[in-house]
């Protein structure tokens, strides 16, 4: 299987996971006289099942990621990490740039005046250039996760 695959195999784990909680909860409790349109037993059974499934997939990528060259500087688990850093700050300054660029309007000349404590343009710059950066290296990290296989 290929990382890719994997990936993509964590995703649907995940919403199942998703899904069994909901209807879990949509079990838990019932009217007297009544039984639940599903057995919340065989629920958390199946619940135990694709959690365990999840853990192991999870364990197998990490480790392909620590093993699998990124480059000759990092390993994939370091792009990853660099891919996140990219846009937790891209997010941050563009909410930042977001904020300081509100008008406040003013209806009299008594009302307090705000003023941006930031070159907002310049923020913005410095967004469109981090989303580059993160488009170019996601970019290289989806190609990568279709040519390198899940270890074992």
């Amino acid at each position: 299987m290929k990382l890719a695959e994997a990936l993509i195999l964590r995703s649907d784990y995940q919403r199942k996971i998703e899904q069994i909680k909901n209807r879990l909860i949509n079990n838990a409790k019932v009217q007297e006289g009544e039984e639940p349109s599903e057995e919340p037993e065989i629920l958390l059974k199946e619940l135990d099942e694709v959690i365990e499934n999840l853990t192991d997939l999870i364990k197998r990528i990490n480790k392909t990621n620590s093993k699998t060259k990124f480059n000759e500087k990092m390993t994939l688990a370091d792009a990853l990490a660099e891919r996140e850093k990219l846009w937790d700050k891209r997010l941050i300054l563009s909410n930042l740039a977001e904020v300081a660029a509100v008008k406040h309007d003013r209806f009299s000349r008594s009302e307090v005046k705000y003023f941006s404590t930031i070159d907002i343009k310049e923020t913005q710059k410095e967004v469109d250039r981090l989303s580059k950066e993160f488009r170019i290296l996601d970019t290289k990290i989806q190609g990568l996760n279709w040519t390198v296989d899940l270890i074992s």
